[in-house]
């Protein structure tokens, strides 16, 4: 019988409705196993994702209930997605380092607090997650990071440091709308969630650095800014790039919070889109990670 860790991501994908995805994970013991490639987490009726959603509603128009009860649910979702996604990194790459692991198990922890959180809210507006339509915006990037030959690097840099990069931005920024908006109790959610957000950060610029590559040779752990840009854009696998780890209010004290090099931070601000490779895919909904 499956125990421990390897039990647990096996149930956040395989069990479709939420009470087991946000299962807590259990007490730490060593995680081995045979690698595990998911393509797709179970979902119940009504949590089913699918492409082509409707973008976030503008800070500006939360002032209308409908509109906030439509952020928390997008909100929710991306945290639930990424739950799914860290016990997909934990089964897909399980020879990771101890601590590596560790810590990755204590931000899927996080993710489903951040959802529970965003789900608590959203039934103070009289709504549920399974009333509102799931994009499959962050499900969509997994067969490339699956096959990067940069292997959970390219989970690092798509995950830590482009999408939940992004939400330094969008956090604060849907923070404040909703305060304006005379909602605090959803303000003090962002801000909770943006707080846990430059951790993750953080996690995900230090494992990029030190970890060793798929030939077993070690990461450089006192590497220049220089390399530290390289790293990213030799690692974060197309269609995201450091043009889609950003939102519209750039926040640089966040992410020198998170030991984001100058740099680095600069090349993220100055990014630009790359043009459409032919046969891949855009992305259709921006917002929070």
């Amino acid at each position: 019988m499956l125990r421990g860790v390897e039990a647990f991501c096996r149930q956040i994908l395989a069990r479709g409705d939420l009470a087991s995805k946000l299962a807590p994970p259990p007490p730490w013991r060593d995680f081995a196993c045979a690698p595990v490639l998911v393509d797709r987490p179970a979902r119940d009726p009504g949590l089913e994702m699918r492409a082509g959603v409707e973008a976030l509603p503008r800070p500006g128009k939360l002032g209308d209930a409908a509109a906030r009860a439509t952020c928390l649910a997008k909100f929710a979702h991306h945290e639930l997605m990424a739950v799914e996604l860290f016990a997909w990194a934990l089964l897909r790459w399980p020879d990771l380092p101890r601590a590596m692991q560790k810590g990755l198990v204590q931000i899927l922890r996080e993710e489903q607090e951040h959802c529970r959180l965003y789900l608590d809210r959203l039934a103070a507006h009289g709504a549920r997650l399974q009333e509102h339509v799931l994009s499959d915006y962050f499900w969509k990037h997994a067969p490339a990071i699956a096959a990067s030959p940069a292997g959970p690097k390219a989970f690092l840099s798509a995950m830590g440091l482009t999408l939940e990069q992004g939400n330094l931005d969008f956090g604060p920024l849907y923070r404040d709308a909703f305060r304006a908006a005379g909602d605090g109790d959803s303000a003090a959610v962002c801000e909770r969630v943006h707080r846990d957000e430059i951790g993750h950060v953080r996690f995900a610029a230090h494992w990029l650095r030190v970890l060793p590559d798929e030939t077993g040779a070690p990461g450089a752990a006192h590497a220049g800014d220089d390399d530290e840009i390289a790293r990213y854009e030799e690692t974060v696998p197309f269609p995201l790039s450091a043009a889609r780890a950003k939102g519209r209010r750039f926040n640089v004290e966040a992410r020198r919070a998170a030991g984001l090099s100058d740099a680095f931070i600069e090349h993220v601000r100055g990014a630009r889109p790359a043009p459409r490779q032919p046969g891949r895919p855009t992305a259709r909904e921006r917002g929070p990670a």
